[in-house]
């Protein structure tokens, strides 16, 4: 087993007391430059480091940042932890990602880690089981800080940064009706999140505004996002089925635009000449494919970063805050 050297250890080969030690290590000038210059020498001899646990006790700040998404492995989510991780390393803080995989109780444990890890504050966002915030509340009326990202929980009182939704929905389903697609279905998340509502509600908004009927047949909601193909296989297959089988699909997320594609590829169906297909998703393989699609994409980097700098601004903060923003950041609509 690893044994880290601590500050008695150097104190005993040194023969001086553990304060002294601690005082040359921290800087002080209350011990003689002879003793401090000793202690200092010995400590990077031996390969001293101060014990981030202890430090974080001694300080009640672990100078790190818990991170609650619903899986690393998705576009979205990995490009914004790389803006996470780009704002955190530079204000001196480490980061801990933890998956969700769209579960609650794998959310509800998670975080629960996370706090005993004696973080300084959550980044999260949702999973798609997700109905019960209380666990946040309760942190967040306690002065815990959470920001929520991209997923925010409805009705709490924090910072959040979310995209646009409502007009990158709207956009991808305007292209489409512009494109002469007139039987349009929508493949979307989890009706709980409340991004799925505001993509839904864009998506009907195109349809009003150009004189197209809503079906609500021609919606089907996958309640695991993409993660379990057959949902989505069922889902698909439902709509090609119906009486009014749509031209067209607009997917809601970024695992469902990948695995509808799929789906339709296994089924021999092309795109566009058989269905046309356009959806949300940051994926840089859908320019490869031939022809390319049309897609929203979010800005998840700075998504990432704005909410770290919300988060740190929040932790850092000599007073509890109490004046909260949303931040809504404009996604890009690719028509390929």
């Amino acid at each position: 087993m690893f044994e880290s050297v601590t500050i008695k250890d150097i104190a005993k080969a040194l023969g001086v007391s553990v304060s002294t030690v601690s005082r040359a290590l921290n800087g002080s000038y209350e011990i003689g430059s002879d003793t401090k210059k000793l202690v200092l020498e010995y400590a990077e001899k031996i390969n001293y480091r101060p014990n981030p646990i202890a430090l974080s006790l001694k300080e009640q700040k672990s100078h790190s940042i818990g991170v609650v998404v619903c899986e690393v492995a998705n576009d979205y989510f990995s490009q914004a932890i790389n803006g996470i991780e780009s704002i955190a390393y530079n204000r001196g803080y480490h980061v801990i990602i933890t998956q969700t995989h769209e579960s609650f109780d794998r959310e509800n444990a998670n975080v629960k880690h996370l706090l005993s890890r004696h973080v300084d504050g959550l980044l999260v966002s949702l999973s798609a089981q997700t109905t019960d915030t209380s666990q946040f509340k309760y942190l967040l009326d306690k002065g815990f800080p959470i920001v929520f990202f991209d997923r925010a929980a409805p009705g709490l009182e924090t910072h959040k940064v979310v995209a646009d939704n409502f007009k990158g929905a709207f956009e991808a389903t305007e292209t489409l009706i512009k494109a002469g697609y007139k039987k349009i279905a929508h493949v979307t998340n989890s009706n709980n999140l409340l991004i799925s509502q505001e993509r839904l509600d864009g998506y009907k908004a195109a349809l009003h505004q150009y004189g197209l009927e809503f079906s609500p047949e021609h919606v089907k909601y996958c309640n695991h996002g993409g993660k379990i193909i057959e949902e989505v296989e069922i889902a698909i297959n439902e709509l090609l089925s119906s009486v009014t089988r749509p031209d067209a699909i607009f997917s809601g997320s970024d695992k469902l635009t990948i695995s509808c594609m799929g789906i339709l590829k296994k089924l021999q169906l092309k795109i566009p000449d058989d269905i046309e297909l356009a959806g949300f998703t940051n994926s840089d393989v859908v320019q490869l494919f031939d022809p390319p699609l049309t897609v929203v994409r979010q800005p998840a980097f700075e998504m990432g970063q704005v909410a770290t700098e919300l988060l740190i601004k929040t932790i850092e903060s000599k007073w509890r805050v109490e004046e909260f923003k949303t931040e809504k950041m404009p996604p890009e609509i690719i028509i390929r």
